[in-house]
């Protein structure tokens, strides 16, 4: 068995850039901070993989709307003094060396030796803050390691239609990676790019015949800092490859589910596939679960509900509604005779007290939650939103082009109700 030193391992979790693609629920927060699941965030998903793998040295490196992500982090993760373990971030400074601003991730982990030596590491993990899926890193470090790579990528098998939108390697037997291509376009043959026989799981779906880059990877230390030592700025467009042609990379296969979660189509298939009965993502894990803030609120009160296919987080208060295929977030209201259909709601920041409600009627604005007798399918509504009654919401038929809409937003066909927007009652959207 390969040997390493676990406390001598940093998981560094690149928070991305503004998360235009994840607009607007990324407006007033980092991507790595948006809600998921209902009480989570999506920072929680690779964080609590770096925990349930003994790694627990973790820097967070981000810069955009960073102060949601602190605030929850703060909240959440604390470990004791004798576990040696933190999640700590790092964002955008500037020193008398450099100025500021993160220029890509590999400049944002250039710009951080100087936290990162400190610790004195043998290896560096590098993840992503915005991807869905569940890996022993263990098991990861321990092929690096037994390999005698300078760096280990994480990739995962693709169909040919599905390459084009990533970066493709090519191995050898030994699963060393000696090619790599950025996004090779869809009439262009790429036959001698398919996976080995010797180095292909025979469960793999016959189809899925390349192997893309997951954007995870574990660096040697001293491999990092060499390569480093240049003014590149991207891991995956300019130091794999250049790493490719001095070092010995090697690919670790990961055949589990993997699903990024960038953009607002994505991520809201990937929370609706959570309500199946069997989700490709499972929450379901006591040996391993996911990590979040303790949130101290009491169980989700139905006052008569119809719930199917649907998580409730804790918190919420549903009263004589129908809701399905749906995930409701923490604190979410939802008053008498509203119906929900593939509808995800992040919930509240707090409970309204009857003073403010009171305030609320005589200013004629809506409680936050939903009102009374709405009808909202195929949304996504964000938090603290005001939705007054018999709004609807998707059902009208109306086809609205992508972009902004004033209090709402639409993406691929999907309305995204804004962060405290007011949506009057009897509005129909």
């Amino acid at each position: 068995m390969a040997k390493y030193d676990e406390s001598r391992v940093l998981s560094l979790i690149l928070g991305g850039g503004k998360g235009t693609r994840l607009y607007p629920l990324t407006k007033e927060r980092s991507k790595p901070a948006v809600s998921f699941g209902g009480k989570y965030r999506i920072v929680d998903i690779p964080i609590s993989n770096c925990i349930n793998s003994g790694f627990k040295k973790i820097y967070l490196l981000t810069q955009f709307n960073s102060a949601s992500l602190h605030l929850h982090i703060s909240n959440s993760y604390n470990f004791d003094r004798f576990s040696q373990g933190f999640v700590e971030i790092l964002a955008a400074e500037q020193t008398l060396e450099h100025s500021g601003w993160y220029e890509g991730t590999a400049d944002a982990v250039r710009k951080n030796f100087i936290h990162f030596k400190t610790q004195k590491p043998t290896h560096y993990i590098i993840l992503s803050g915005d991807q869905l899926y569940r890996m022993d890193l263990r098991d990861f470090m321990n092929q690096h390691i037994a390999s005698g790579a300078d760096v280990t990528i994480a990739t995962t098998a693709v169909n040919r239609r599905d390459a084009s939108g990533f970066g493709i390697m090519k191995i050898n037997d030994k699963n060393q990676i000696t090619e790599f291509m950025e996004k090779p376009a869809p009439d262009m043959n790429i036959d001698d790019w398919k996976i080995p026989e010797k180095a292909r799981d025979p469960l793999l779906p016959k189809e899925k015949e390349y192997l893309a880059s997951m954007g995870i990877y574990i660096f040697n230390a001293d491999t990092m800092e060499e390569i480093l030592d240049n003014d590149k700025q991207d891991f995956g467009k300019e130091i794999i490859p250049m790493a490719i042609e001095s070092k010995k990379i090697n690919s670790y296969i990961f055949d589990g589910y993997w699903e990024d979660i960038g953009t607002i189509r994505s991520f809201y298939e990937a929370t609706l596939d959570l309500t199946t009965s069997k989700p490709k993502f499972n929450f379901y894990d006591e040996r391993e679960p996911i990590y979040t803030q303790m949130s101290n609120l009491p169980p989700c009160k139905m006052n008569h509900a119809d719930l199917t296919a649907t998580l409730a987080s804790d918190g919420c208060i549903i009263t004589d509604s129908m809701i399905t295929n749906s995930v409701i977030g923490l604190r979410s209201i939802i008053e008498s005779g509203s119906i929900l259909k593939g509808v995800i709601t992040m919930g509240a920041d707090y409970y309204e007290t009857d003073d403010e409600k009171e305030k609320n009627a005589e200013l004629k604005i809506p409680n936050i939650g939903i009102g009374k007798h709405c009808h909202i399918e195929k949304a996504i509504i964000d938090k603290n939103a005001r939705i007054g009654d018999s709004v609807c919401i998707g059902v009208d038929g109306k086809n609205y082009e992508d972009g902004d809409h004033g209090n709402f937003f639409v993406a691929d066909g999907i309305i995204v109700i804004r962060k405290n927007a007011i949506i009057p009652s009897g509005t129909h959207i």
